[in-house]
Protein backbone atom coordinates (compact mmCIF):
# COMPACT_ATOMS: atom_id res chain seq x y z
CA UNK A 1 0.00 0.00 0.00
CA UNK A 2 1.30 3.48 -0.89
CA UNK A 3 2.49 5.43 2.11
CA UNK A 4 1.40 9.02 2.61
CA UNK A 5 3.71 11.87 3.60
CA UNK A 6 3.39 15.64 3.36
CA UNK A 7 4.20 19.16 4.48
CA UNK A 8 2.21 20.84 7.28
CA UNK A 9 2.10 24.63 7.47
CA UNK A 10 0.00 27.75 6.95
CA UNK A 11 0.11 29.48 4.59
CA UNK A 12 2.34 27.38 2.34
CA UNK A 13 2.26 29.24 -0.97
CA UNK A 14 5.10 28.16 -3.28
CA UNK A 15 6.56 25.42 -1.10
CA UNK A 16 9.45 23.41 -2.57
CA UNK A 17 8.89 20.45 -0.25
CA UNK A 18 6.76 18.33 -2.66
CA UNK A 19 9.27 18.32 -5.55
CA UNK A 20 12.27 17.83 -3.24
CA UNK A 21 10.78 14.93 -1.29
CA UNK A 22 9.24 13.30 -4.36
CA UNK A 23 12.67 13.22 -6.00
CA UNK A 24 14.30 11.87 -2.83
CA UNK A 25 11.74 9.06 -2.67
CA UNK A 26 12.44 8.26 -6.32
CA UNK A 27 16.19 8.29 -5.71
CA UNK A 28 15.83 5.76 -2.88
CA UNK A 29 13.54 3.48 -4.87
CA UNK A 30 10.24 4.41 -3.21
CA UNK A 31 6.99 5.54 -4.79
CA UNK A 32 5.12 7.39 -2.08
CA UNK A 33 2.45 10.08 -1.96
CA UNK A 34 3.56 13.52 -0.74
CA UNK A 35 0.83 16.10 -0.17
CA UNK A 36 0.39 19.66 1.06
CA UNK A 37 -1.50 20.09 4.35
CA UNK A 38 -2.29 23.78 4.64
CA UNK A 39 -3.87 23.88 8.10
CA UNK A 40 -4.40 27.10 10.10
CA UNK A 41 -3.45 27.03 13.80
CA UNK A 42 -7.05 27.02 15.01
CA UNK A 43 -7.73 23.76 13.12
CA UNK A 44 -4.59 21.89 14.19
CA UNK A 45 -6.19 19.97 17.09
CA UNK A 46 -9.11 18.68 15.04
CA UNK A 47 -6.81 17.67 12.16
CA UNK A 48 -4.46 15.67 14.40
CA UNK A 49 -6.29 12.34 13.88
CA UNK A 50 -5.64 12.71 10.13
CA UNK A 51 -2.00 13.67 10.70
CA UNK A 52 -1.51 10.66 12.97
CA UNK A 53 -2.43 8.40 10.06
CA UNK A 54 0.47 9.70 7.96
CA UNK A 55 3.72 7.77 7.63
CA UNK A 56 5.59 11.01 8.28
CA UNK A 57 5.47 14.70 7.53
CA UNK A 58 7.48 17.90 7.47
CA UNK A 59 6.46 20.89 9.57
CA UNK A 60 6.94 24.57 8.87
CA UNK A 61 5.59 27.85 10.27
CA UNK A 62 3.44 28.37 12.25
CA UNK A 63 3.38 24.80 13.61
CA UNK A 64 7.02 24.10 14.54
CA UNK A 65 6.36 24.81 18.23
CA UNK A 66 2.63 24.08 18.33
CA UNK A 67 3.22 20.45 17.30
CA UNK A 68 5.42 19.67 20.31
CA UNK A 69 2.63 18.65 22.74
CA UNK A 70 1.25 16.16 20.22
CA UNK A 71 4.49 14.16 19.98
CA UNK A 72 4.92 10.83 21.72
CA UNK A 73 8.69 11.29 21.75
CA UNK A 74 11.14 14.06 20.92
CA UNK A 75 14.66 13.77 19.54
CA UNK A 76 17.38 15.66 21.40
CA UNK A 77 17.69 18.12 18.49
CA UNK A 78 14.18 19.36 19.31
CA UNK A 79 15.22 20.03 22.89
CA UNK A 80 17.98 22.36 21.72
CA UNK A 81 15.65 24.54 19.66
CA UNK A 82 12.20 23.95 21.20
CA UNK A 83 10.91 23.43 17.66
CA UNK A 84 10.54 20.54 15.24
CA UNK A 85 10.36 20.30 11.48
CA UNK A 86 10.09 16.54 10.84
CA UNK A 87 7.68 13.98 12.28
CA UNK A 88 8.21 10.22 11.95
CA UNK A 89 5.11 8.06 12.19
CA UNK A 90 6.66 4.82 10.99
CA UNK A 91 8.48 3.60 14.08
CA UNK A 92 5.96 3.69 16.91
CA UNK A 93 3.90 6.79 17.75
CA UNK A 94 4.81 10.26 16.53
CA UNK A 95 8.46 11.20 16.98
CA UNK A 96 9.59 14.80 16.43
CA UNK A 97 12.97 15.83 15.02
CA UNK A 98 14.74 19.04 14.04
CA UNK A 99 16.73 18.37 10.87
CA UNK A 100 17.50 22.03 10.14
CA UNK A 101 20.67 21.80 12.23
CA UNK A 102 21.84 18.80 10.18
CA UNK A 103 21.00 20.61 6.96
CA UNK A 104 23.00 23.62 8.10
CA UNK A 105 26.05 21.61 9.13
CA UNK A 106 26.07 19.58 5.88
CA UNK A 107 25.76 22.77 3.83
CA UNK A 108 28.76 24.31 5.58
CA UNK A 109 30.73 21.07 5.27
CA UNK A 110 30.04 20.57 1.56
CA UNK A 111 30.96 24.15 0.70
CA UNK A 112 34.35 23.54 2.32
CA UNK A 113 33.91 25.91 5.27
CA UNK A 114 34.30 25.18 8.98
CA UNK A 115 32.32 26.01 12.10
CA UNK A 116 35.45 26.17 14.23
CA UNK A 117 36.61 29.61 13.08
CA UNK A 118 35.09 33.09 13.20
CA UNK A 119 31.41 33.04 12.18
CA UNK A 120 29.18 36.08 11.72
CA UNK A 121 25.42 35.49 11.67
CA UNK A 122 23.26 38.25 10.20
CA UNK A 123 19.93 38.18 12.04
CA UNK A 124 18.74 36.55 15.25
CA UNK A 125 15.31 35.17 14.32
CA UNK A 126 14.39 31.47 14.37
CA UNK A 127 16.88 30.23 11.80
CA UNK A 128 19.53 32.77 12.88
CA UNK A 129 19.25 31.49 16.44
CA UNK A 130 19.90 27.96 15.21
CA UNK A 131 22.88 29.05 13.09
CA UNK A 132 24.43 30.87 16.04
CA UNK A 133 23.86 28.04 18.54
CA UNK A 134 25.16 25.32 16.18
CA UNK A 135 28.22 27.41 15.32
CA UNK A 136 29.01 27.96 19.01
CA UNK A 137 28.50 24.26 19.79
CA UNK A 138 31.06 23.45 17.08
CA UNK A 139 33.63 25.83 18.61
CA UNK A 140 33.18 28.94 16.50
CA UNK A 141 33.71 32.49 17.72
CA UNK A 142 30.25 33.85 17.00
CA UNK A 143 29.27 37.40 16.11
CA UNK A 144 25.53 38.09 15.94
CA UNK A 145 24.83 41.17 13.81
CA UNK A 146 21.37 42.74 14.08
CA UNK A 147 19.56 46.02 13.67
CA UNK A 148 19.12 48.17 16.76
CA UNK A 149 15.49 47.11 17.19
CA UNK A 150 16.52 43.44 17.40
CA UNK A 151 19.18 43.79 20.11
CA UNK A 152 16.86 42.22 22.70
CA UNK A 153 16.29 39.19 20.45
CA UNK A 154 20.03 38.83 19.91
CA UNK A 155 20.65 39.02 23.65
CA UNK A 156 18.26 36.11 24.20
CA UNK A 157 20.16 34.08 21.61
CA UNK A 158 23.41 35.02 23.33
CA UNK A 159 21.97 33.83 26.66
CA UNK A 160 20.83 30.56 25.08
CA UNK A 161 24.31 29.95 23.72
CA UNK A 162 25.98 30.62 27.06
CA UNK A 163 23.48 28.33 28.82
CA UNK A 164 24.31 25.48 26.43
CA UNK A 165 27.99 26.24 25.79
CA UNK A 166 29.32 28.25 28.78
CA UNK A 167 32.78 28.80 27.29
CA UNK A 168 31.51 30.02 23.91
CA UNK A 169 32.82 33.31 22.54
CA UNK A 170 29.71 35.21 21.40
CA UNK A 171 29.01 38.92 20.99
CA UNK A 172 26.43 41.24 19.45
CA UNK A 173 27.15 44.06 16.99
CA UNK A 174 25.14 46.59 15.02
CA UNK A 175 24.61 45.17 11.53
CA UNK A 176 24.70 48.68 10.01
CA UNK A 177 28.23 49.27 11.35
CA UNK A 178 29.62 45.81 10.68
CA UNK A 179 31.60 46.85 7.59
CA UNK A 180 33.37 49.62 9.57
CA UNK A 181 34.83 47.33 12.26
CA UNK A 182 37.74 46.13 10.15
CA UNK A 183 37.29 42.49 11.13
CA UNK A 184 37.66 39.36 9.05
CA UNK A 185 35.29 36.40 9.16
CA UNK A 186 35.84 32.84 8.04
CA UNK A 187 32.11 32.39 7.42
CA UNK A 188 29.39 35.00 6.93
CA UNK A 189 25.80 33.71 7.21
CA UNK A 190 22.73 35.62 6.09
CA UNK A 191 19.75 34.62 8.25
CA UNK A 192 17.63 37.61 7.25
CA UNK A 193 15.07 37.75 4.40
CA UNK A 194 17.06 40.49 2.64
CA UNK A 195 17.32 39.71 -1.07
CA UNK A 196 14.37 37.31 -1.11
CA UNK A 197 12.01 37.40 -4.10
CA UNK A 198 10.43 39.76 -5.04
CA UNK A 199 12.72 42.29 -3.26
CA UNK A 200 15.78 40.91 -4.97
CA UNK A 201 17.91 44.07 -4.69
CA UNK A 202 18.11 43.91 -0.90
CA UNK A 203 21.32 43.14 1.01
CA UNK A 204 21.67 42.76 4.77
CA UNK A 205 25.20 44.22 4.89
CA UNK A 206 27.34 46.75 3.10
CA UNK A 207 29.36 45.19 0.26
CA UNK A 208 32.51 46.68 1.81
CA UNK A 209 32.47 43.83 4.36
CA UNK A 210 32.58 41.04 1.78
CA UNK A 211 36.29 41.14 0.81
CA UNK A 212 37.06 40.34 4.46
CA UNK A 213 34.97 37.14 4.43
CA UNK A 214 36.23 33.78 3.15
CA UNK A 215 32.87 32.01 2.80
CA UNK A 216 29.26 33.17 2.48
CA UNK A 217 26.16 31.10 3.13
CA UNK A 218 22.92 32.90 2.24
CA UNK A 219 19.91 31.03 3.66
CA UNK A 220 17.60 32.69 1.10
CA UNK A 221 16.75 30.15 -1.64
CA UNK A 222 14.42 32.22 -3.86
CA UNK A 223 16.08 33.42 -6.04
CA UNK A 224 18.73 30.72 -6.14
CA UNK A 225 21.41 33.41 -6.46
CA UNK A 226 20.84 36.57 -4.44
CA UNK A 227 22.49 39.93 -4.93
CA UNK A 228 24.53 39.24 -1.77
CA UNK A 229 25.81 36.01 -3.28
CA UNK A 230 26.81 37.77 -6.52
CA UNK A 231 28.57 40.58 -4.68
CA UNK A 232 30.35 38.11 -2.40
CA UNK A 233 31.53 35.98 -5.31
CA UNK A 234 32.86 39.09 -7.02
CA UNK A 235 34.71 39.95 -3.80
CA UNK A 236 36.45 36.56 -3.83
CA UNK A 237 34.22 34.63 -1.38
CA UNK A 238 33.24 31.01 -1.80
CA UNK A 239 29.45 31.08 -1.89
CA UNK A 240 26.40 28.85 -1.50
CA UNK A 241 22.67 29.55 -1.28
CA UNK A 242 19.73 28.41 0.80
CA UNK A 243 18.59 25.59 -1.49
CA UNK A 244 21.53 23.52 -0.25
CA UNK A 245 20.26 23.59 3.33
CA UNK A 246 16.66 23.00 2.22
CA UNK A 247 17.67 19.83 0.38
CA UNK A 248 20.08 18.55 3.04
CA UNK A 249 17.51 18.88 5.82
CA UNK A 250 15.11 16.92 3.59
CA UNK A 251 17.76 14.26 3.06
CA UNK A 252 17.95 13.82 6.83
CA UNK A 253 14.17 13.31 6.97
CA UNK A 254 14.50 10.39 4.54
CA UNK A 255 17.31 8.93 6.60
CA UNK A 256 14.91 9.00 9.57
CA UNK A 257 11.90 7.62 7.70
CA UNK A 258 13.60 4.95 5.58
CA UNK A 259 17.26 4.79 6.66
CA UNK A 260 17.92 5.94 3.11
CA UNK A 261 21.43 6.84 1.94
CA UNK A 262 22.31 9.40 -0.71
CA UNK A 263 25.73 10.09 -2.22
CA UNK A 264 26.96 13.67 -1.88
CA UNK A 265 27.22 14.00 -5.66
CA UNK A 266 23.57 12.96 -6.08
CA UNK A 267 22.46 15.49 -3.46
CA UNK A 268 24.51 18.22 -5.17
CA UNK A 269 22.78 17.43 -8.47
CA UNK A 270 19.37 17.60 -6.75
CA UNK A 271 20.25 20.98 -5.23
CA UNK A 272 21.08 22.32 -8.70
CA UNK A 273 17.88 20.82 -10.12
CA UNK A 274 15.69 22.39 -7.44
CA UNK A 275 17.45 25.77 -7.69
CA UNK A 276 16.77 25.82 -11.41
CA UNK A 277 13.12 24.93 -10.76
CA UNK A 278 12.74 27.83 -8.32
CA UNK A 279 14.10 30.31 -10.83
CA UNK A 280 11.94 28.88 -13.60
CA UNK A 281 8.62 28.48 -11.79
CA UNK A 282 8.41 31.27 -9.22
CA UNK A 283 9.60 34.33 -11.16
Amino acid sequence: MMRKFGILGYPLGHTMSPPIHTRLFEMSGHSDDYEIFEIPPERLAQEMPMLRELSGFNVTIPHKVEMLPYMDRLDETVGRYHALNVVDGLHGGLVGYNTDCYGFQKTVETMGASLSGSVCVLGAGGVGRMFAIESARCGAEVTIAVRENAIGLAQRVQADIRAQTPDAAVRIVDIAKLHTLGEEFHLLINATPAGMYPKVDGMAVDAALLPRCEYLFDSVYNPSETRLMREARAAGCKVTGGMAMLVWQAVKAHEIWDHAHYETEAVAALIDEMAAQVDRDFH
